[in-house]
């Protein structure tokens, strides 16, 4: 059953069980869903309103490519399941097996990728929360401000699922390549996101 069709309860229960899965990817992609989520209401309370009529066919496009990508998002729950449980049972694997080290370093470039991948994801997110922001309506402003909160922190989340994986690299050269574009990502779009956060409250005290 994929998790996206759990109901929020079911999947906060299992979120704080024994299981492998969700995990903090899972966490991570959700919160990023809720963010786009946000963003689209905004959207929605933008359109069809005659102060806002300049700019519609714009936001109507943004809202398109929200919808898209908040679906992107919600399957990135299972993604990350998915590419974290062949690590699961690599680390299983007995420790005198020769191919552990091979199986377990593949694993982790697999369970590396879904997070790098939802990063990306989260980052175009944002940049559709700063159009929102500058250009949606007045009386949603802070649903963008939350909705730009929600997906730093989904950010976050998801470049610790990369850190934590090419700590335990044989191929440091790689590890090293993929700290590389988490950090990039993380350095420009931490510093964008806040920029929404401090421009809405700004224009509410």
């Amino acid at each position: 059953m994929s998790f996206q069709e759990y109901t929020l309860c079911d999947f906060t229960e299992v979120l704080a069980s024994r299981e492998a899965v969700p995990g903090g990817g899972g966490a991570s992609a959700l919160v990023a869903a809720v963010g786009m989520s946000l963003g689209n209401m905004v959207g929605s309370l933008t359109v069809g309103k005659k102060t806002y009529a300049d700019v519609e066919d714009e936001v109507r496009t943004w809202m398109a490519q929200a919808e898209s990508l908040r679906l992107d998002l919600l399957r990135g729950m299972d993604a990350d399941a998915e590419a974290f449980l062949p690590l699961s049972k690599a680390y299983g694997i007995p420790k005198d097996d020769p191919s552990r080290p091979t199986v377990i370093e593949d694993a982790l470039r697999a369970a590396c990728a879904a997070p790098l991948t939802l990063m990306r994801q989260i980052c175009r997110a944002i940049e559709l929360l700063e159009g929102f922001a500058e250009k949606g309506s007045r009386i949603a402003i802070s649903d963008a401000g939350v909705g730009a909160v929600c997906c730093k922190a989904a950010l976050q989340g998801a470049s610790l699922n990369i850190y934590i994986n090419t700590k335990s690299m044989r191929d440091r050269e790689y590890a090293a390549d993929l700290e590389r574009q988490a950090d990039e990502l993380l350095e420009e779009y931490t510093i964008r996101t806040d920029r929404i956060y401090e421009t809405v409250l700004g224009k509410l005290r």
